[in-house]
């Protein structure tokens, strides 16, 4: 598991995936400001994934260096992680069904697992 190391300790590269996602989505919305100011803060504490040569060495990108080499990843990817609460339904049913969200707690969280625990 790739980990980066910031002034508060390791950093997952889930986390700094997730970071660029927030950013790119806010980009595009009505908080575009607040885009700025986090790209800002993310290139400054290197907090975006590093691009890596084809020997493995690592190397620190800009935010605009990860949009181009990501074309794929439109400004609302990030509204994607809502399929995975179907596939989550289909193993662990919520209680109520259809009502789901990252912010509940038990089974109607999306962030369930088979014991009814947050992840």
């Amino acid at each position: 598991m790739a980990v980066e190391y910031s002034t508060r300790g390791p950093v997952r590269l889930m986390e700094l995936e997730l970071y660029f996602l927030i950013a790119r989505y806010l980009s595009a919305g009505l908080c575009w400001r607040a885009a700025q100011v986090l790209v800002h803060e993310l290139e400054q504490y290197q907090l975006l994934p590093k691009r890596l040569d084809w020997e493995g060495n690592a190397y620190n990108t800009s935010y605009e260096e990860l949009v181009s080499s990501n074309k794929h990843v439109a400004p609302d990817h990030l509204l994607y992680c809502r399929r995975i609460g179907a596939m989550l339904d289909k193993e662990i049913p919520p209680s109520i069904s259809r009502v789901t969200s990252l912010l509940t707690a038990g089974r109607q969280s999306l962030l369930r697992t088979a014991k009814g625990t947050l992840i």
